[in-house]
Parts: C-alpha cells; sequence; structure tokens
C-alpha cells in the first residue's frame, strides 16, 4: 500500500489505534474534541491511535463508539466474528410494506383518496397510539402503509390550490410519522428519502407548523450523522427558526411549541460540540417558550410542553458529559409527568447515562429497567442503553453483572 493511500479498515493488520483514527477522520472530529468527549488528554488520543498504548478495556471502547456515533463495534474494533449494532435497531417485521409503501407513486385514479379531515382524524389517532403503546414501532408500523398510500392520492387529486396545499401539509406529517417508525433501524437511505420528502411537502404546503415538525426532524437525522453534519443541523434549526419568530405573536399553541422545540434542538446540537454556555443558553430560551403554552398542553408530535423542560435539561447534561450535573438535573426532572411511553422510556436512558457519567452504574442499570417497563422497542433501538448495558455485563461485580446479562437478554443484545 502506498504511504498515503487510505487504509481499509478491514484489511490486515489495521490495528485498533489506526481504526480509531480513521474513523475519527472520517467524523471530521479532532483529537482535542474526542479527548475532552472521553475525559482524556489530546496526547492519549495519539498514543492509542498510534499504538504506543494497548487497545483500552470495553468500557472505554464502548465511549469511544459513543463518541464517534460508531454503529457497529466491529468497525472498531476490527473483530468481524462479532456484530454489535449500537445504534441501528434490529429491522421491524413491518419495515418492509412501510418501505413498499414510501417508494409506491400511486397513479391511478381507481381509488378514491379519502377528505384531508378523515387523513387528519387518522393521523391524530396514529400520534396517540404512538405515544401510549409499549410497542409504539408495531401499532404505527402496522397504521403507515395505507395513511401513506392515502396521503399521496390525496395531493394527486387534490382538485384547487387550497385543496393541494392541506393535502401536501398531512403528506408531511405522514411522511414525519414514518421518520419515527423508520429512525434507528438498518435502513438510512429510507430515512432520508422520508426526511427529504417531508420537507419537500411541508414547504408546498405553506404551512408553518408542517414546516416546523419536517425541519425539526431533518435536524434530527443531519445531527445523528455524525460531527461532520452538525453544521447542517444548525442550518435547518435556525434557518426555520427565523422563518416562524414573525408569525409567533398571534400563533396558535401547536406553532408557539415547534417553534420551542426547534430552539431545544438548537441547544442539543451545541451540547453534542461541548460548547456549554450556548447550550444552555438554547435551552432558557426554550424553556421560556414553553412557559408561553397552557399549563397542561403537550405537542402530539416533539413531546415539547412545560413537563418536558426536565427532561432536556438532562439531555443538556448528558451530552456535556457533565455526570454531577445530569444526576443534579434528573433528581430536578419527574417523569412522570411525561404522558409519552417512548418519550418516557428515552427520559429514563438519559437518566441512566448521566448515572453512568457520574459513577453510579447500578442506578443506571436501575433506570434502565424503568425505560424497559415504559417502552421495550425504545430500549432496544437505543444505542446508548445498549453501551451501558454490554459494557456492565463485564462487570467484577458478580451482582451487576446478572442484572446487566439479564437486562440485555431482555433487549435481545445476548441470547439466552
Amino acid at each position: 500500500m502506498p504511504p498515503d493511500a487510505t487504509p481499509d479498515p478491514y484489511a490486515e493488520p489495521i490495528q485498533f489505534g489506526q481504526r480509531l483514527q480513521l474513523l475519527r477522520t472520517r467524523r471530521g472530529m479532532s483529537r482535542v474534541v474526542l479527548a475532552g468527549l472521553l475525559g482524556k488528554s489530546p496526547s492519549w488520543v495519539k498514543a492509542v491511535e498510534g499504538g504506543r498504548l494497548q487497545t483500552p478495556k470495553l468500557h472505554t471502547i464502548l465511549r469511544i463508539a459513543d463518541a464517534l456515533r460508531v454503529r457497529d463495534l466491529a468497525d472498531l474494533t476490527g473483530d468481524q466474528t462479532m456484530h454489535v449494532d449500537l445504534f441501528v435497531g434490529p429491522g421491524h417485521e413491518r419495515l418492509p410494506a412501510v418501505r413498499a409503501a414510501v417508494d409506491a407513486f400511486p397513479l391511478t385514479t381507481e381509488l378514491q383518496a379519502p377528505p384531508t379531515t378523515h387523513l387528519q382524524a387518522r393521523l391524530a389517532r396514529a400520534w396517540q397510539a404512538r405515544h401510549s403503546a409499549p410497542n409504539h414501532r408495531e401499532v404505527i408500523g402496522g397504521l403507515l402503509p395505507e395513511l401513506i398510500r392515502d396521503a399521496q392520492l390525496s395531493v394527486r387529486q387534490a382538485n384547487t390550490a387550497a385543496e393541494r396545499r392541506a393535502a401536501q401539509a398531512v403528506l408531511s406529517e405522514v411522511y414525519s410519522l414514518s421518520q419515527f417508525f423508520i429512525a434507528y433501524q438498518p435502513d438510512a437511505s429510507l430515512l432520508w428519502r422520508v426526511a427529504e420528502r417531508s420537507m419537500v411537502a411541508a414547504q408546498e404546503s405553506e404551512e408553518p407548523h408542517a414546516i416546523g415538525v419536517a425541519a425539526w426532524l431533518a435536524a434530527q437525522a443531519h445531527r445523528d450523522s455524525g460531527p461532520a453534519h452538525y453544521d447542517a443541523a444548525d442550518a435547518v434549526t435556525l434557518e426555520t427558526l427565523e422563518y416562524l419568530e414573525p408569525l409567533l405573536t398571534d400563533a396558535p399553541p401547536e406553532v408557539l411549541a415547534i417553534a420551542g422545540a426547534l430552539r431545544f434542538e438548537a441547544g442539543y446540537t451545541s451540547a453534542r460540540r461541548g460548547e456549554t454556555g450556548t447550550a444552555w443558553s438554547h435551552w432558557d430560551a426554550a424553556r421560556k417558550m414553553s412557559k408561553e403554552l397552557p399549563a397542561s398542553y403537550y405537542h402530539p408530535i416533539t413531546s415539547f410542553s412545560r413537563a418536558i423542560m426536565g427532561a432536556h435539561a438532562v439531555t443538556v447534561a448528558v451530552e456535556l458529559r457533565a455526570g454531577g450535573e445530569s444526576v443534579r438535573q434528573a433528581a430536578a426532572a419527574d417523569a412522570t409527568t411525561i404522558p409519552s411511553r417512548p418519550r418516557r422510556a428515552r427520559h429514563r436512558i438519559e437518566e441512566a447515562r448521566g448515572y453512568q457519567l457520574d459513577g453510579q452504574p447500578d442506578t443506571a442499570l436501575a433506570t434502565l429497567d424503568k425505560a424497559y417497563e415504559a417502552a421495550p422497542e425504545t430500549i432496544r433501538y437505543n444505542g446508548y442503553a445498549k453501551g451501558i448495558i454490554l459494557e456492565e455485563t463485564e462487570s467484577r461485580t458478580p451482582g451487576r453483572r446478572r442484572r446487566a446479562s439479564e437486562l440485555a437478554i431482555k433487549i435481545g443484545i445476548l441470547a439466552a
């Protein structure tokens, strides 16, 4: 191999340190940033990459995978005999039917599209089902194929410009619901197709709420693609906020809520970058926006509300790798006020991350048990939860190791 050639991460004898360097540079992350995320020094990262230090132990490897958003541990370790997908869950059995519906473009006039009001009512019931069901992917995966087909037909069969805009708003929201189902499943291209189609349909609708929701989900897709895409996430978030802000004076609650959700997303991305002051500033702005909403209001898509701000504070602290602050925010947040089962499970996972950062692995595992009780499908698809569980299956404490192994079996990352 020429000295300046890019190494193949699967070719021998590429060592752990070389794989780490390759993945880090592909993510556009400096040694200084990675070191900060790991609580190590840049010289430690350099020594590992250069092979002067031995391959780290499993708990450190898992934290490197977390920081670099490595989806398959084999990409980092080089062990092709055991693949562990961290940020990709199992392909749901309903995924092929949803994919087929997304990929189809009904051109027939034999089927009559239902009225837009009928589609809106079905969508509202679908969102309610998603929030109330522990097996939420199973539920919405069964509803999506017909919803997608009917929403596509509604756009095609619209007779006036106003009808078409209303139909596009519904279609955009159907694609948004689809993105919740597809996220963290093994089909990244399908995720991007629905995210982009949602944005296009929202823009065609000229409806502020639809545009805000599509942007909210597009920003998440960019951010979850890794550090090289954080600028794209910010661009979507901040440009949409600039569009929405002049409309907020007399806006209905759903538009105020999506603007607040977008403001928090800006803070979330800043926290991923390690920008403490900016992250908390965005969170505080979102908190102030939440206070403009009715006390009992809960946005049906983003979960934005007064009640969710405690959970959002935990997320910011965890992404900043501030273990003590994460635990403090977790103590202040009230998970019981979150009506959505999958959102409550995700909050429990964020709490568990905070306890793990703070050196409280037993509490972290107990909190993950609560996440499983709230929504088993959420924890099965969450890379952070899987990372904590895998780390503790190697614990030297027998009781902790047994508890982690039992949870690993329940979520399907270890065989019974």
